[in-house]
């Protein structure tokens, strides 16, 4: 007895459910291949936004942790080294993910989020807060890297 086919569109786990048993059974003319493509493709990007995610919550601790050298505090550091950590287990993780750190749009994009953050949760204005990412890649995941106060 064949089973249904379920539709991308209806209900994607359980399409992802039927075209992973699909696979496994070696069934390959029953498989959705557009779709199991753009999957595929979405997995990537997703974990290039997590990286950039980790990314800009870092840069802003990092930029908090400058502008405001007198509300620093235990909460601020652990974030700041969380995030570190995370994002180096990523990249150890996922080695095609370091090309992120050489794409000036990511970099953009980035910064860009750091510092909507940063002016949301600390009050700095905007204008006031570098517009480009003033720290290199290798400064930023170092554990010995603190931005002196401004």
């Amino acid at each position: 007895m064949t089973e249904a086919l379920q539709t991308y569109d209806t209900d994607v786990v359980a399409w992802a459910q039927q075209q992973a048993r699909l696979l496994r059974a070696g069934r390959f003319e029953s498989l959705d291949i557009e779709h199991i493509a753009e999957e595929i493709e979405d997995l990537g990007k997703s974990e290039q936004q997590e990286l950039e995610g980790r990314m800009a919550v870092l840069l802003a601790h990092l930029l908090k942790w400058q502008h405001q050298a007198e509300r620093r505090g235990r909460s601020w550091e652990a974030t700041i080294r969380h995030q570190r950590e995370r994002v180096n287990r990523r990249l150890e993780r996922t080695p095609s993910l370091k090309a992120s750190l050489t794409d000036p749009d990511w970099w953009a994009d980035a910064w860009g989020d750091a510092r909507l953050e940063t002016e949301r949760e600390a009050g700095i204005g905007f204008d006031l807060l570098p517009a480009d990412c003033p720290w290199t890649a290798t400064e930023i995941l170092s554990p010995e890297f603190w931005p002196a106060p401004k």
